[in-house]
């Protein structure tokens, strides 16, 4: 991604808030997107750097014209927003001074304590600065945000929506992939964890070889929709992979013989499933082991159709059909995309709409190739 400037984007910070300074650099210079969206834009697959953090460059102070030529080589600015930032003077300048590039649109909040606009002094998180420009409207990305139950999981969006604004992405295209990723580090971090405890208490080995059950199950069951059927597992152990079929859900495979040097320790194993995210997971291998299987929640849920006058031999665009009670309005092109949560899925939908249709089901999976048919 090649831009005239020297730095992807400026931090301003209050020294108080250093910690989460460096933070924030380092988390996005070492952000790393899909190859798919890279490719599209032609990114490398960390484009948001360099970031400017002064620590790591010059020592903080006032608008120095080393500072000021920092700030006019930065394609963004960054702030980063707490009761601190909101009384320094010196952030308020760099504010300031960024805007009078005319690039009002570049300047980003990024909220780690406090609130914006809460007229308290102990509270408020925004610099006066900001409502002085007129940009008091903007939203921030806020890390105490109650999305979600877990602090650190609304920490991490936050991130997410940040780097969205910064690369002009939608937030979806790269939140759901991130959280994945999450939970799998999380995942294997708990499982390391069990396994450095259980070292420590002092499990007893034996030598005798043992046999380890392997047991299916689904994370949210759909009875609207087929079930899972012969799900692929495989297990590795050093060297050597043992693989099974599971035909059924809540269905077992043993494992035999497996040198007892593997028990409670963590192994790889990986589950391959039509109609479910593909799983590979670091496991502790126990007697007894269970595995949660995801659907992959696009197989019958992502909706995409083409509208089609068989008279006029034409695509029909502007067109409201109404799917599951979701209502959706076909395209220049006569496409339709409708995208539907789990809970609502099905394997055949009913259309309906104000036009006379040869054929009101869409049976999925389904794609771009897909047409329904109109009188």
């Amino acid at each position: 991604m090649s831009t005239p400037f020297k730095y992807f984007a400026f931090i301003s910070y209050n020294s108080k808030d250093t910690i989460w300074g460096k933070r924030l650099q380092k988390k996005l210079e070492h952000y790393k997107l899909p190859s798919t969206l890279c490719s599209e834009h032609g990114w490398t697959r960390t484009p948001i750097k360099p970031v400017f953090f002064a620590p790591t460059d010059i020592q903080p102070g006032g608008l120095s014209e080393e500072l000021q030529e920092r700030l006019r080589a930065s394609q963004h600015l960054i702030v980063i927003c707490s009761p601190n930032s909101a009384k320094s003077e010196w952030v308020g300048k760099e504010i300031e001074f960024f805007h009078g590039f005319g690039r009002s649109n570049n300047i980003h909040f990024f909220i780690v304590e406090g609130s914006p606009n809460s007229d308290d002094p102990e509270t408020e998180c925004f610099n006066p600065v900001i409502k002085k420009l007129g940009l008091s409207e903007v939203l921030g990305a806020n890390v105490n945000e109650k999305i979600s139950r877990l602090p650190w999981l609304n920490r991490e969006r936050a991130y997410v929506q940040l780097v969205s604004k910064l690369l002009g992405v939608e937030f979806d295209t790269i939140w759901q992939r991130h959280k994945r990723l999450l939970f799998r580090k999380a995942a294997v971090w708990t499982i390391g964890c069990i396994a450095v405890i259980a070292a420590m208490i002092g499990i007893g080995r034996i030598s005798q070889p043992f046999d380890a059950d392997l047991r299916i199950v689904e994370a949210s069951p759909q009875a609207q929709l087929p079930p899972m059927k012969d799900a692929i597992v495989t297990l590795t152990l050093d060297n050597e992979t043992k693989t099974d079929t599971i035909s059924f859900i809540e269905g077992q495979t043993t494992f035999s013989n497996i040198p007892h040097r593997f028990l409670s320790q963590p192994v790889q194993l990986s589950v391959s499933c039509r109609d479910f995210l593909d799983l590979d997971t670091t496991l502790t291998l126990a007697k007894s082991n269970t595995l949660v299987l995801h659907r992959d929640p696009s197989v019958y849920g992502d909706i995409h159709f083409t509208l089609y006058n068989v008279e006029t031999e034409t695509p029909m665009s502007g067109v409201t059909l109404k799917i599951e009670g979701q209502v959706v309005v076909s395209d220049e092109n006569g496409q339709v995309a409708l995208q539907l949560p789990l809970d609502m899925q099905k394997k055949v939908y009913t259309i309906k709409t104000d036009v006379a249709l040869l054929n009101d089901t869409i049976v999925m999976p389904c794609g771009d190739d897909d047409v329904v048919l109109v009188k």
